[in-house]
């Protein structure tokens, strides 16, 4: 897999920064995990990392990641400054779809262990990114602060200090509530472009995926579309700019 992503980065230097997929087993060793982080991001240029919470394929056979096991990972990302972003692979329980259940199912999930627990306290600089526009934590942010009272944690906003949202949102709605719920700074722009949902909505003509044109028309000014489209990814992947000049952009 890294071999593939290599050699597309460098057939197509100036579209293309590598991220790299970890070697993760259900409550295996994180030894060779954290080596292959090191060796991705020190020897092959890349910039982050996909972080797995559930590398049993829909069982949830693994540890919380606010768990201690996980902190060896965390501890490396730090060290090399590189973000994580959250996202399961495929569904081996026929109960979750894979992309209809299991990656929402997962981002919420994650979401939720993050309020429950004190990771950032003891990771303040660890950065993790929760893919489809955070599952169905922006659709229920009043739900998350009052659990937050409820079980007296603090407020979900005071995650945003380390949790950022994609956009991969998939209908102009849904990109608008993102937008009003979560900070601007917390968002960074993601499109699938050939992913979970392909084709255009027979209702508008507009590709599914074509998450631009919904950012573009969620009535925000330009200093924050421009945070959206490039400055946050700067921002939460702060090699993005060595592997930028490197490619002359």
């Amino acid at each position: 897999m890294q071999r593939l992503i290599t050699r597309v980065v460098g057939l197509f230097p100036e579209h293309f920064v590598g991220v790299c997929q970890l070697p993760q087993v259900p409550d295996g060793p994180l030894d060779v995990v954290v080596a292959e982080l090191r060796r991705c991001v020190e020897t092959m240029g890349f910039v982050g990392c996909n972080l797995s919470p559930d590398p049993s394929g829909g069982f949830w056979t693994s540890k919380p990641l606010t768990d201690e096991y996980w902190y060896p990972l965390y501890e490396a990302m730090v060290e090399l400054d590189v973000p994580g972003m959250v996202h399961v692979s495929s569904s081996c329980n026929p109960n979750f779809h894979a992309l209809g259940a299991h990656y929402l199912n997962a981002d919420t999930s994650v979401f939720m262990q993050l309020l429950e627990g004190d990771l950032f306290e003891r990771f303040p600089t660890l950065r993790l990114v929760i893919p489809h526009g955070g599952g169905a934590v922006p659709y229920h942010w009043g739900r998350y602060r009052g659990l937050a009272v409820r079980l007296g944690r603090p407020d979900p906003s005071e995650l945003l200090r380390n949790v950022f949202f994609d956009t991969c949102v998939y209908h102009q709605p849904g990109i608008d509530l993102l937008t009003r719920v979560v900070a601007v700074e917390n968002i960074l722009f993601a499109s699938e472009m050939i992913g979970a949902v392909r084709g255009a909505d027979p209702a508008t003509g507009v590709a599914w995926d074509d998450t631009k044109h919904y950012v573009d028309r969620a009535g925000m000014d330009d200093k924050a579309l421009q945070a959206i489209f490039e400055g946050n990814a700067r921002r939460v992947y702060p090699r993005l700019d060595a592997q930028l000049t490197a490619a002359g952009k």
